[in-house]
């Protein structure tokens, strides 16, 4: 294996989900069907799908152990403003990693996103 193609995340609700990743965090749709939709930031540099489910979900922690690390051109402080401004109660500290300053924010469903400023 040389590198991770695509991730697709399943979702509760997809059309809140839709929302939440383009209203507050700035996603661009790149693709949508009524059972998924692909999303692309930083002008189609990282994309990603939220989908309907597979499978029952129902009573299932959907976001446990998962996390998406997105690099960022900005700074990590500024953007983590912007997203406080559109109301997103999910944000963390700004930490240091060994690949640069970042914090985290977790979606609708409880997936961890993580926002990097790399070194």
């Amino acid at each position: 294996m040389i590198q991770l193609t695509f991730a697709s995340l399943q979702v509760k609700n997809l059309e809140a989900s839709k929302d939440f990743y383009t209203q507050k965090l700035g996603f661009e749709i790149d693709n949508s069907n009524p059972q998924a939709c692909i999303f692309k930031y930083n002008q189609g540099q990282a994309s990603f799908a939220i989908r309907t489910p597979l499978e029952p979900i129902e009573g299932k922690d959907l976001g446990t152990g998962v996390a998406l690390w997105f690099a960022v051109n900005e700074n990590v402080d500024e953007l983590k403003k912007k997203f406080i401004a559109k109301e997103i109660t999910t944000a963390g500290p700004i930490i240091e990693t060994p690949f640069g300053r970042a914090f985290h924010v977790k979606d609708l469903d409880g997936y961890k996103l993580t926002f990097l400023e790399a070194k």
